[in-house]
């Protein structure tokens, strides 16, 4: 990393600022947004974005998946249908409808997200419901004929392995497409801030809000992810 660094101090001075700011140019502007009011909000609210979003996703990617397992006649159509659509759909595709359908917004951006996202929680967690052990799953059915009690007392805490690998996948794609999806549908957060940085040719706001995603992200695993799947584990 140090010769990374050394290596992109060379190279910014043979460039002007506006194609390959310095590594201290850079870092200024990366401190201000998590010390800076004018910039704290954009940063803050992004993540926001970003948690709602896969919390959303992870919730309707299991009951879908959940549905098609539990309903018959549901899983030709989740899985057949709604599955390959969602998965298959362009990111772009998504951003543009929109805003063309809520304008500029909050909405606008979880829903961009989310519809992104759902597809990779359905597709995880519907191969945890073919991996459950099935004779596990019918010696609780011989215990009680209460499927709803099956399903929290079995069914979901042998799921909750699967349902955590889709909450770290939504979380590492999710970062990956909020900047898209802010740049189209937002007049706030760091894919603004990285679009004002574009008018301006700011290129070390580039570089810092770009930054600041790989600080979050790696917090957010850290922080939150990481203890929840060892508690996931130990239950």
């Amino acid at each position: 990393m140090v010769l990374v660094v050394l290596g992109w101090w060379v190279l910014s001075t043979r460039f002007p600022d506006y194609v390959l700011p310095s590594p201290v140019a850079v870092g200024s502007r990366l401190a201000a947004l998590f010390t800076d009011p004018a910039f704290i909000g954009e940063t803050a609210l992004s993540a926001a974005r970003v948690v709602g979003s896969v919390v959303m996703a992870t919730a309707i990617g299991t009951a879908l998946a959940l549905a098609a397992r539990l309903v018959p006649v549901l899983e030709w159509a989740v899985e057949r249908r709604v599955q390959p659509l969602l998965n298959s759909f362009p990111s772009v595709g998504w951003a543009i409808l929109a805003v063309i359908w809520f304008d500029v917004s909050n909405f606008s951006v979880m829903f961009v997200q989310v519809m992104i996202l759902t597809p990779f929680c359905l597709i995880n967690v519907a191969e945890g419901l073919r991996a459950l052990d099935a004779e596990l799953v019918e010696m609780a059915r011989s215990f009680t004929r209460s499927r709803p009690r099956t399903l929290r007392r079995v069914v979901l805490p042998l799921l909750a392995p699967y349902v955590m690998a889709a909450v770290r996948i939504a979380y590492g794609v999710g970062w990956k497409i909020a900047l898209v999806a802010e740049l189209f549908g937002a007049d706030s957060g760091l894919g603004y801030l990285m679009l004002q940085a574009q008018i301006t040719a700011d290129a070390a706001m580039v570089f810092a809000t770009c930054l600041a995603i790989v600080v979050i992200f790696f917090a957010g695993e850290k922080l939150i992810i990481d203890p929840l799947s060892r508690l996931v584990r130990y239950e």
